[in-house]
């Protein structure tokens, strides 16, 4: 099980962290914080209930991190193993983890697929979703997997849709021109973008767009970059 101590810095002053598995007896703070970090307009039904929490720490434990900060829960990560081939890159959000519920969890799969990542708002200042992700890139990492993947909301691109394609407005992202406070955190954390998906995730404002972002594990090879290519982004 993992197991990560650390310190993260508010104004230079050092605040020990811990980075673990989480629990059934976690499970009324993993939903506080998603209640937190996805208010309205956000469908509230898309936050954790009891039963998917149950079965993320029954099927797949191992993709089941949170984050305490002087012993208070402040945030989540949650995944499960696909098979993923880039030949065929579209899905949904609810196809792809069975509405949050992962029953389609596939112990032997190649990928490590993104549910979800919250981190309490009042805590992000402290860098705790880049400490997370790279959690999760350890899991892929140990387990021996292709790569870490998942689709990241685009909540900067209702401004822009009337005037740009969702495409363009990756592609001003990748040259500086724009920030996007999912995207651009994602690119901070290493994952590289593969493709636009429409209608991934019923969210008004990424327009229910996401864009699907990769971090391949440095240790196998795989032909990514040359699918990016092809798929028109560089």
């Amino acid at each position: 099980m993992y197991h990560k101590e650390f310190f993260v810095f508010d104004q230079g002053r050092p605040i020990p962290a811990l980075i673990r598995n989480y629990e059934q007896k976690d499970f009324l703070d993993l939903i506080r914080i998603q209640q937190e970090c996805f208010p309205p307009p956000f469908p509230s039904e898309l936050w954790w209930n009891t039963q998917q929490l149950y079965n993320h720490v029954s099927l797949f434990p191992e993709g089941a991190l949170c984050v305490e900060v002087n012993n208070e829960i402040v945030g989540s990560m949650t995944g499960l193993l696909i098979d993923f081939h880039l030949s065929s890159p579209g899905h949904t959000w609810k196809e792809v983890t069975s509405n949050g519920y992962i029953t389609n969890h596939n112990p032997n799969g190649n990928t490590l697929y993104v549910v979800d990542i919250s981190i309490s708002p009042y805590f992000r200042k402290l860098g705790l979703g880049k400490w997370l992700m790279s959690s999760m890139y350890d899991v892929v990492i140990h387990k021996g997997l292709e790569r870490l993947l998942g689709g990241g909301r685009m909540p900067g691109y209702h401004k822009y849709a009337h005037r740009m394609t969702p495409e363009v407005y990756i592609e001003l992202l990748l040259n500086g021109e724009l920030k996007d406070p999912v995207i651009t955190f994602l690119l901070h954390c290493g994952r590289t973008p593969i493709k636009v998906i429409a209608n991934y995730l019923e969210d008004k404002e990424s327009c229910n767009h996401a864009i699907l972002m990769e971090w391949n594990n440095p240790f196998i090879h795989n032909n990514s970059s040359r699918e990016k290519k092809k798929n028109g982004i560089s």
